[in-house]
């Protein structure tokens, strides 16, 4: 029987208590949710109620996934994390929207970002996600993205 994609993702993954992550994950079959503001700032509350568990550095929310740069806490595994935030939204929305299907595709992908690469360089490649895509020409107009460097 063959394996769902989500799961060979897996392989190999470790959490380290105190490792700050670059994490990816896809609403299944990349339906656009997010482009209605309302789900967007349910995923976002998501988030930062994993607060406890992880700190948040920052993030963005596009139509149909969102990226996340999360320094994991003490004791914590980052498949945790980022499972209680997948359940989180995905019954707030479903809940919402009436959604029998599915929410997120199975699985996320993570990059546990290594000592000599620039944190903030890789916080300012996450937050100009919209711009990339063509959404927004200027960040300050997206409404679904933070980062903790922000005063």
């Amino acid at each position: 029987m063959k394996r769902p994609e989500g799961r060979r993702l897996r392989n190999g993954r470790a959490s380290i208590s105190s490792q700050i992550y670059l994490i990816t994950t896809v609403t299944s079959k990349r339906k656009p949710i997010f482009l209605d503001l309302y789900e967007g700032r349910i995923l976002v509350q998501s988030i930062y109620d994993v607060s406890l568990d992880a700190q948040t550095l920052c993030y963005v929310v596009m139509p149909d996934h969102f990226h996340w740069l999360v320094q994991l806490g003490e004791g914590h595994a980052i498949s945790r994390v980022v499972q209680r935030v997948k359940a989180c939204s995905g019954f707030n929305i479903k809940q919402k929207l009436s959604m029998k299907e599915k929410l997120w595709q199975a699985g996320y992908h993570d990059h546990a970002i290594r000592k000599d690469e620039d944190i903030k360089m890789v916080a300012r490649y996450v937050i100009a996600n919209p711009l990339r895509a063509g959404l927004v020409n200027k960040i300050e107009d997206y409404p679904l993205w933070d980062a903790c460097w922000l005063e």
